[in-house]
């Protein structure tokens, strides 16, 4: 390969060269240190960049942002608006509800609504508790950090989770295995590694982790079942909805002398309770004699008491 150079003023330099000669004479300097630089680097240095201030130090590499939550201004706004307005206090239960995503506990189809004060369906007929009446009824539990949980109904498995940030273990029954299983699955996938689910009735309690410092029920028998009172420790809490299908309250117990000590205290209207406990209802039904229409009937709620009542439902 040859470079043609022109004549610039003295050089004695012939105008067709090879690079490759042996460089004996002057030439202009501009071109010489160009031919030299370029004789010397392979490709790759030729272009290489030398940093603007070779005393600077270098920039560390950029590292990913972690992945943004979009639901946590909803769920910090859910704790302002509807829990804190209707009289949920402690703050542990607070800082729960603030970090448990209830998004993915439901159909992603629902995940708009996810921070709405209300009941969504999350199959089988069954539907996840509005955020207010799960904070009502765990702020009642009273949980402590060394508490060990029996919960009948694991639902969408949101009120375990939530029931996860407050205590030491939690173990939840659900009778339908398809939501029993998917709860299971998410509960895994957010790591609340101190719940532990089955599928099963839960009339019939956990007898291998009894006894329980606090038992809640997210669905609604008629009467409570036997085994959850014998496998509740001495003064230990029960927090339980009570009735039929439209006549139903919150009731809160306390065991003392083996007895439960306690009541009713707000409206509400979850799913019923099946299983053994369905059975049981029914066949008292059938047992009991007929009688007049009107005599014996429970009085209708009042007008104050029936707001909210649509809250309820599963875990």
């Amino acid at each position: 390969m040859t470079l043609n150079i022109p004549n610039r003023g003295e050089s004695t330099i012939p105008t067709s060269w090879s690079i490759l000669e042996p460089i004996r004479r002057p030439i202009p300097v501009g071109v010489g240190a160009l031919v030299l630089v370029l004789a010397g680097m392979g490709p790759r240095d030729a272009w290489a960049q030398p940093p603007a201030n070779p005393e600077a130090p270098m920039k560390p590499t950029s590292q990913p942002s972690p992945p943004q939550d979009p639901y946590k201004a909803a769920r910090l706004r859910m704790v302002e608006r509807h829990l804190k307005e209707r009289g949920i206090r402690d703050e542990r239960v607070l800082e729960a509800f603030r970090t448990v995503p209830r998004h993915r506990f439901l159909p992603r189809k629902s995940w708009p609504l996810a921070y709405e004060d209300t009941a969504l369906p999350i199959g089988e007929g069954q539907t996840i508790s509005s955020p207010s009446i799960v904070a009502y009824m765990t702020q009642a539990l009273e949980p402590d950090p060394e508490d060990v949980v029996y919960e009948v109904g694991t639902g969408s498995g949101y009120q375990a989770a939530i029931l996860s940030r407050l205590v030491k273990a939690v173990y939840s029954v659900e009778i339908h295995r398809s939501l029993g299983e998917t709860a299971a699955r998410t509960l895994k996938e957010l790591g609340y590694d101190n719940v532990f689910t089955r599928v099963g009735d839960g009339y019939a309690g956990w007898p291998e982790a009894a006894p329980f410092d606090a038992v809640i029920v997210t669905c609604s028998p008629e009467n409570i079942p036997p085994p959850l009172i014998e496998q509740l420790k001495e003064g230990g809490r029960m927090v339980i909805p009570l009735g039929d299908r439209y006549n139903q309250n919150v009731h809160i117990y306390t065991k003392r002398d083996g007895k439960l000590v306690g009541g009713p205290t707000l409206p509400t209207l979850f799913v019923p309770m099946t299983g053994r406990a369905a059975e049981e209802a029914k066949s008292r039904k059938v047992l009991t004699p007929s009688r007049p229409k009107g005599e014996g009937e429970n009085p209708p709620a009042a007008p104050d008491q029936k707001k909210g009542s649509d809250k309820g439902g599963r875990g």
